[in-house]
């Protein structure tokens, strides 16, 4: 039994499902867009179509792609809101049919003449999503007859969808544009670490060499020198903390993880700010028992992690102030907490204060120096031993803790309960 032939209005229903199909499944915006081109002149029947999309910057319409144009080339035609029939499409928000293009006042000539093509008919209708406009899409001249409101109902259908596609193919474009640029400017940054890092330990251990010939001299010259070798010391510092944060950014260094007291570890990060701190005239107490707290960690890379800490918590102290620095057991884990009296940390700044670069005070009116990578030192190396690192604060004026945990004796990883 011969089946009856599918109507064309079935034909046409069922391409654009086909359509919907396929716009779901496409996330490249050329791809979209002659897909959509394609789908038009199929459904309708016609010689061509055009998409145009709307500048918001410019409050203008382009063209997004047209049949059998170069889409780079196209979108360099400026079509105007106003005096144009795409505009009066986007502007009105209705739908146009005219069967004599050439006729029409609103026909725009220049865009016939750059891409060559002759329009007899059009239909053009808005796309839309959420009450706002996108742009709009054309079909041109109808092979057979006149375009009518069966083709008009057909091509407002494909241009929701249409909307929808493109909307959704913007917003990833421009999260994989983000993305990319994040991941170029990471790069750029990380280079420039490692070039300054390097291009600056040359002169700087030419400027310690001289300064510690000159600091034998008596006199003002000893005093100058002196000068000399505390800022030469200072800058050493700085450059030791870019090779560590580009070290750690190219996971270019080693551990080498041992059971050690967590005490020996942190009295060695004191001893490397004690001068400071006692400069400022700091309270510094500790809390430390008696017995032995074992992590596994590497020493030579924990104490850094504490000196950044230390080193925080003492610049952020008004001179005179208090810190503690304590120990002890939590559930199986180590926590070593280093609390200060400084000038706290607001709650939408805690998880910030970890990352590159990331300075609690404006740049033109700060008091406290450094640049701000620290604590991302820290982190950074606390982290890749297994450990957590956090920080604490009642708010501004209140103080601060930076809470570190680590892993027990005979473990890479902290011992979470069940």
């Amino acid at each position: 039994m011969n089946m009856p032939a599918p109507s064309l209005e079935s034909r046409q229903l069922a391409r654009l499902m086909e359509v919907s199909l396929t716009l779901n499944a496409t996330i490249n915006l050329d791809e979209l867009l002659a897909h959509l081109i394609k789908a038009a002149t199929d459904i309708l029947d016609c010689e061509a179509a055009s998409i145009l999309l709307y500048d918001e910057k410019r409050n203008r319409l382009f063209f997004a792609a047209s049949s059998g144009s170069d889409p780079a080339q196209i979108a360099k035609i400026p079509v105007p809101i106003d005096g144009s029939v795409a505009g009066t499409i986007f502007r009105e928000d209705k739908a146009i049919r005219i069967n004599d293009v050439q006729q029409d006042p609103r026909h725009f000539s220049g865009v016939s003449q750059q891409l060559d093509f002759k329009p007899r008919s059009l239909l053009g209708v808005p796309m839309r999503i959420r009450e706002k406009g996108v742009g709009v899409l054309e079909a041109l001249n109808k092979r057979d007859g006149e375009f009518n409101a069966e083709d008009e109902r057909l091509l407002s259908a494909l241009a929701s969808q249409a909307a929808i596609a493109i909307h959704n193919a913007r917003l990833i474009q421009a999260l994989q544009n983000a993305y990319e640029n994040i991941s170029e400017t990471d790069r750029l940054k990380s280079n420039f670490l490692a070039l300054a890092s390097h291009e600056l330990r040359t002169p700087l251990g030419i400027i310690i060499g001289y300064a510690s010939f000159l600091q034998e001299e008596t006199g003002e010259v000893s005093e100058h020198a002196e000068h000399v070798l505390a800022a030469a010391s200072q800058m050493r510092s700085v450059i030791e903390a870019m090779t560590s944060l580009h070290l750690l950014q190219a996971k270019g260094l080693t551990f080498k993880p041992r059971v050690v007291p967590v005490q020996q570890v942190l009295n060695a990060a004191y001893a490397e700010m004690r001068p400071i701190a006692e400069e400022m005239h700091h309270i510094v107490t500790f809390d430390l028992p008696a017995q032995s707290l074992l992590v596994t960690a590497d020493p030579d890379k924990l104490a850094p992690a504490f000196i950044n800490i230390l080193n925080n918590a003492v610049r952020f102290t008004s001179p005179g102030g208090q810190i503690t620095i304590a120990a002890r057991s939590q559930r199986g884990n180590v926590q070593v907490s280093i609390r200060d009296s400084g000038i706290g940390i607001e709650a939408d700044q805690l998880g910030k204060i970890f990352q590159e670069f990331y300075q609690v005070e404006p740049h033109n009116t700060r008091k406290f120096g450094g640049l701000g990578i620290g604590l991302t030192i820290a982190k950074g190396l606390i982290e890749t031993q297994g450990g957590r690192i956090w920080a604490e604060s009642e708010g501004l004026g209140k103080g601060a803790a930076i809470q570190v945990l680590l892993p027990p004796a005979g473990t890479s990883t902290l011992s979470l309960p069940a």
